[in-house]
């Protein structure tokens, strides 16, 4: 009833130590890792030091609310809930109207950019200040088209046709202020001296000022002029300070400070302008408007008071009575304030529909008065006859009196505002930038995105590499394709040292070197040596005394094992032979320091005996037989009964006979000699060969009816993974280089 917990268990164990193996690996390539990460943030602070900065210039401009309309009547927006002011104006800086004007006053659809050295040229020539205001930095390393620092190009107006409208000009500067235009095509469109007009096949224009040393190349382009305005809209930065504060700010980033200073100016000082010029035609319009009805208020004023006096004197009548004048001053008030409401209905009538919920709040407030208006007239209905005709011409005096002397207030008021030169807008702040603090790059964020970005594609590449690398991780997975492992042998150093050695020297100049011979107490010698152990009482029941060693594929450590194994075995008393039984590429003559004449391929045509091939080495109880010259046949020659009988003679006078032969999955001879052999052995390597090619080179012995007895895990190196990732101790290796 335990056996599921028991097996959850050894799941999760798996689990865990998948996890620990990857935390290994990441240990194991630290270096690597760190590498990365140190080239990353090195580049970020490489971008963060030699990046143009970029600084955010900003004005402030302050918009009044109009609580009255020119009439001096209350704004009916405000009685709407309208929105603020300010999100009309910001439309207003950002139009054609504004943006253009500051485009075309300041020439910015020319752009103009030096060319500088790659990478560094801008840097150095942002740090170069001049002993005078126009001083030009000399030429570096006698690069005279670059620009190095001071240099100055302005057009006063540039006129190009159409189909050079966009394109990259280039303007080359010459001697005393001479220069030469070209098109993309490095067509020489015009030249001319600077301060001089030119026009050219339909290029026209004026330098301004050109300070440059002869041979400084600059990019002009000459953008059209509805591209430059929409590239500023993008560009500039406009928000309200608070909500309805009225406070607006005006903000551009630019790689010049100077030159966002003065865009920003000049597109405050615009709007201050356009806000003036339109109060002041607003202020026209509305006066207009009064101008033409004051005679005709005056007019009814006249006639009002003709008809009171012409009252008054036929019916001999001057005062009325108290009860009649306290009806007079209601009904006149509301008279009056009926008439200014329908004087600012003609206004409206001009601006909105009557749909507009302006026009319909006003409509409703002149029939609300109205209703009041109906009420007081029939109070006065209870007045005698005499007063309540004395009351209608008194009324009638009075409101048309009233209507004329405050259109006439008004008058003065708009005619003074139409000649001045205020607006509801101000500048608060001029545009200014702070030089110390550029707002890009961020350079800490800069190196520390990069440095992020480093680990992460050093820890990225680790990982990638372990999954795609199909080598086996460890001998048990030897063990579970059903191949016995006999020993695992751990990477030398000092093997890799003399092999590295035997990389840049001809070893034919030094003696041979077996790590056996001239380090016995190395680690993997004494796994050889265990390796010895396992091959001796395997080979109780051989068939003969032979010993084959193969592998799956090419530098798995099988010329090592071979001559190492054959030393420790003469080492312990047994008469050992070594045959290089790869005819193709072999070298193990190289590693024993022994002719290439006279080897195997030469016996077996017969070109020598056995005793001119058999080659005595600095180990006692040890003879090598080379691979020969190659020959054309390598497997018939193998396949003949030369070679039987050849292996049949070794028998005789050795203890062991040690065939070492190429890998089977590329050629076949090792399957020829495995059926000659008594004991046949693979070499496999950690990392290096998966588990596919494994078992398809024991299937390949397995259809040739050789059975192999088992695999050497070679050249292996203790690592964290491995630590993490297997609980066999001695097995914590993995495959470094010892290539022999």
């Amino acid at each position: 009833m335990q056996l599921p917990s028991v097996i959850g268990t050894r799941d999760n164990d798996q689990d865990s130590i998948d996890l620990l193996g990857i935390f290994g690996s990441l240990v194991d390539q630290k270096w690597l890792i760190g590498a990365l990460t140190g080239a990353f943030m090195m580049t970020g602070v490489a971008y963060a030091v030699l990046s143009t900065p970029v600084y955010m210039a900003n004005a402030l401009v302050q918009v009044e609310p109009k609580k009255n309309d020119m009439l001096g009547f209350s704004d009916l927006n405000s009685m709407l809930g309208g929105q603020s002011p300010s999100v009309t104006e910001i439309g207003i800086i950002k139009s054609r109207a504004i943006i253009g004007k500051t485009v075309d006053d300041l020439r910015l659809d020319i752009d103009i950019t030096p060319k500088t050295f790659p990478v560094i040229g801008g840097f150095l020539a942002r740090r170069y200040r001049g002993e005078t205001e126009f001083s030009v930095a000399a030429p570096r390393f006698g690069l005279n088209s670059y620009a190095w620092g001071g240099e100055r190009l302005e057009f006063a107006r540039l006129n190009l046709p159409k189909e050079l409208l966009g394109k990259k000009l280039t303007l080359i500067a010459g001697e005393q202020h001479r220069f030469q235009l070209f098109d993309d095509n490095d067509n020489l469109l015009v030249e001319g001296v600077a301060g001089s007009a030119f026009a050219q096949g339909g290029v026209e224009g004026m330098i301004a000022h050109l300070e440059a040393n002869p041979g400084t190349r600059f990019e002009v382009v000459r953008n059209p002029r509805i591209v430059t305005i929409q590239k500023y809209q993008d560009a500039l930065e406009i928000t309200e300070q608070g909500k309805e504060s009225g406070i607006i700010r005006l903000a551009l980033a630019s790689t010049d400070a100077a030159e966002a200073v003065k865009i920003l100016n000049k597109i405050a000082s615009l709007y201050v302008q356009q806000n003036v010029q339109r109060t002041s035609a607003e202020a026209a319009q509305s006066l207009e408007f009064l101008q033409g009805q004051l005679p005709q208020v005056k007019r009814d004023l006249a006639k009002a008071s003709d008809a009171l006096n012409g009252y008054q004197t036929r019916g001999k009548t001057v005062n009325i009575s108290l009860e009649t004048q306290s009806v007079l001053e209601q009904v006149v008030s509301l008279d009056t304030r009926i008439s200014e409401l329908k004087m600012q209905q003609a206004e409206l009538d001009r601006k909105f529909t009557k749909q507009h919920p302006a026009y319909r709040a006003l409509m409703m407030q002149i029939g609300e008065l109205t209703q009041q208006q109906k009420t007081l007239e029939s109070k006065a209905q209870d007045l005698p006859a005499t007063q309540q005709e004395l009351l209608n011409l008194t009324r009638d005096v009075e409101v048309a009196s009233q209507i004329y002397t405050q259109l006439l207030n008004k008058s003065q008021e708009l005619d003074i505002v139409r000649a001045g030169a205020v607006g509801n807008v101000r500048l608060i702040d001029t545009a200014d930038v702070d030089l110390t603090s550029p707002v890009k790059p961020r350079k800490p964020l800069i190196v520390l995105i990069a440095t992020f970005l480093g680990a992460f594609f050093g820890v990225a590449l680790v990982l990638l590499r372990k999954s795609m690398s199909r080598g086996l991780e460890g001998p048990e997975a030897i063990e579970q394709l059903g191949l016995p492992v006999y020993a695992s042998i751990p990477y030398s150093a000092l093997q890799q040292e003399e092999d590295s050695k035997k990389v840049r020297k001809d070893a034919t100049e030094k003696p041979a070197y077996l790590l056996a011979l001239r380090n016995p107490t190395d680690l993997s010698i004494e796994s050889i040596r265990s390796l010895r152990t396992c091959l001796h009482f395997a080979g109780l029941d051989s068939t003969n005394n032979r010993i084959m060693i193969s592998g799956p594929s090419p530098q798995v450590g099988k010329t090592f094992v071979s001559s190492n194994l054959a030393a420790v075995m003469a080492q312990s008393g047994q008469r050992v032979v070594l045959i290089d039984a790869d005819m193709r590429k072999g070298h193990l003559h190289k590693t024993l320091n022994t002719p290439i004449t006279n080897g195997l391929s030469d016996l077996l045509v017969k070109r020598c005996s056995i005793e001119q091939a058999i080659n005595t080495v600095e180990v006692d109880n040890l003879h090598f037989i080379s691979r020969g010259q190659v020959p054309p046949n390598p497997s018939e020659l193998l396949m003949h009964a030369n070679f039987r009988e050849l292996l049949a003679q070794l028998s005789e006078r050795y203890d062991v006979v040690i065939i070492d032969t190429p890998p089977l999955l590329a050629v076949t001879d090792a399957a020829i000699v495995g059926r000659e052999a008594g004991i046949s052995l693979i070499v496999t390597r950690f990392g290096v060969n998966p588990a596919k090619e494994i078992e398809l080179t024991i299937r390949r012995f397995a259809q040739n009816g050789i059975e192999l007895k088992g695999a050497v895990f070679n050249g292996v190196e203790k690592r964290a993974a491995s630590s993490y990732g297997n609980g066999y101790g001695y097995y914590n290796y993995e495959y470094a280089s010892d290539k022999s």
